[in-house]
């Protein structure tokens, strides 16, 4: 007699290619799909996240039943929903008397350990399967890590490359023999830069149904809901692949760090919501990419930055989050404190570059990788926000965030509290990068080129005060002598005066007048 498997999918685990689902047997297993408030309110996420994963998980949901499978979807107003993961695990089990469970290992330390307690509740056993849609495997990664000093990003991203042959010539070799491009993809903005045209899709009633669901369920939550653009089908999310291939990717290298007020998106992909949540996978999205380019269609700087942020980057902190779980969001290596200010959530600033990014957050769910690292990471490095307080506001408000990717990017990359690990030297900038790399400065309150008096800009004092602060911690690095060799030339008298402007920087954020 075959045995009958309870298979969970988790909403940012919509593949058919994830064992779960490829390994189900039609007539005999259950798949069991859940919306608990638990999870839509662990964090405060924004009101387009939520509304994107339930409409994608119902839309796989029907997916699976189309072609023969059972589906056991709970919404999130059923009158019996427990509200939690465990919960409803446990009901399903109860009613449906599986031999055995089997869930695809999640994307958080939480919910991993969660599943292990879960094992001694069950009364049938619990199986966690490795999620393989990932590029590279734990194991891996630990292998490529064991016995180096430093785990920087540059070299397991060229043995990628390597492993699985992309952008690569048949001698061995990077194609273009070079393998990175990124000096080549810094340039400011020119006049009249704007996003390309995007795709829009028809919401037809399961996604209506949801936006109705959220407005009525979440009334105090986070952001713009409407307009609604998100792509909910693999189909869907297929169209944005090749629309961005077609149309966005030869301009995305030149342009990538470039910022311009009221252009959310410029020319960068949009596809990390939809690769994270399992709609897309990052090996075809790479594979894609590197097909332009050989075609003649996008140059080789444009491809290969793309190509290094999803092959490279992505994997390299899936692995770095998995290997120094579950103390990494703990860290605090520059002893930050300050609470994370009220206008992360309002948006309410005079800093006109900080409203700008706060503005496409709260409207899109979605503020591009530079305004995420340069802009409010930037401020929040600076102004010592407390670490834990900024990781768990950018894993609300941005569509793609789950902690697997967002921690390493915010504790480690953004505000440098895991010590270096990932980041040879914190990415501060004054506001003369901001106003370099941005027109966000024009009608500024603030004066860019200022950093002392009412007018100044408050990244520029804040900036040099946060190196005086950590000197002893990044005198020894060496990618900044340059800037202490600066610092050292102001004189006392002008270095005092940039750390008493930094304090009153600091008053006004801690009064709200910032």
């Amino acid at each position: 007699m075959a045995e009958t498997v309870l298979r969970v999918v988790l909403a940012d685990q919509l593949s058919a290619r994830l064992e779960v689902v490829a390994q189900a047997d039609k007539e005999h297993d259950v798949f069991l799909m859940a919306e608990v408030m638990a999870e839509a309110r662990h964090v405060r996420h924004h009101v387009k996240k939520i509304a994107f994963l339930f409409s994608a998980m119902r839309h796989f949901a029907e997916a699976l039943r189309s072609v023969g499978y059972r589906v056991r979807y709970v919404t999130l107003d059923d009158a019996d929903n427990s509200q939690t993961l465990d919960g409803e695990i446990l009901r399903a089990v109860s009613v449906l008397t599986p031999d055995r469970v089997v869930v695809t290992e999640p994307g958080e330390w939480r919910l991993r350990e969660g599943f292990e307690a879960l094992r001694l509740a069950l009364p049938v056993p619990l199986e966690i399967q490795p999620d393989t849609r990932f590029m590279c495997s734990h194991a891996q990664f630990s292998e490529w890590a064991a016995g180096r000093r430093e785990l920087r990003m540059e070299y397991f991203y060229r043995d990628m490359r390597r492993r699985h042959d992309v952008l690569m010539e048949p001698d061995g070799k990077p194609v273009g023999g070079r393998w990175n491009f990124d000096t080549e993809n810094r340039e400011p903005p020119k006049a009249g830069l704007e996003s390309a045209p995007r795709l829009s899709f028809r919401k037809d009633a399961i996604t209506l149904d949801v936006l109705d669901l959220v407005r009525r369920r979440f009334p105090d939550g986070y952001g713009r809901l409407e307009p609604f653009h998100f792509a909910v089908t693999r189909r869907q999310a297929l169209r944005e692949l090749d629309h961005f291939i077609d149309h966005v990717l030869q301009g995305f290298g030149a342009y990538q760090d470039a910022m311009v007020s009221g252009e959310p998106y410029l020319r960068h992909s949009l596809l990390a919501a939809y690769i994270n949540a399992g709609l897309l996978y990052p090996l075809e999205v790479c594979r894609k990419a590197e097909a332009a380019f050989r075609r003649g269609c996008a140059p080789l700087n444009s491809v290969e930055g793309f190509i290094r942020q999803i092959l490279g980057w992505r994997e390299y902190v899936r692995g770095v989050y998995w290997r120094f779980m579950p103390g990494y969001v703990e860290r605090n290596a520059l002893g930050a404190t300050e609470p994370l200010p009220w206008f992360y959530w309002s948006g309410e600033t005079r800093m006109s570059c900080m409203r700008e990014a706060l503005q496409h957050t709260y409207d899109h769910a979605y503020s591009h990788h530079i305004q995420r690292l340069m802009i409010t990471g930037n401020f929040a490095l600076l102004a010592g926000l407390d670490p834990k307080a900024v990781h768990e506001w950018y894993l609300a408000v941005y569509a793609d965030a789950y902690e697997w990717v967002e921690a390493p990017n915010t504790i480690g990359m953004a505000l440098h509290a895991d010590g270096g690990l990932l980041a040879s030297k914190p990415y501060a900038a004054s506001g003369n990068y901001i106003r370099r790399m941005s027109n966000f400065c024009d009608g500024c309150a603030y004066d860019p080129k200022l950093s002392v008096g009412d007018r100044a800009c408050p990244f520029n004092a804040l900036y040099w005060d946060f190196l005086a602060r950590h000197r002893e911690r990044f005198r020894g690095n060496a990618r900044m002598p340059y800037v202490y060799a600066t610092w050292d030339k102001m004189g006392p008298d002008k270095q005092a005066a940039l750390r008493r402007q930094a304090e009153l920087h600091m008053i006004d954020l801690r009064e709200g007048k910032l």
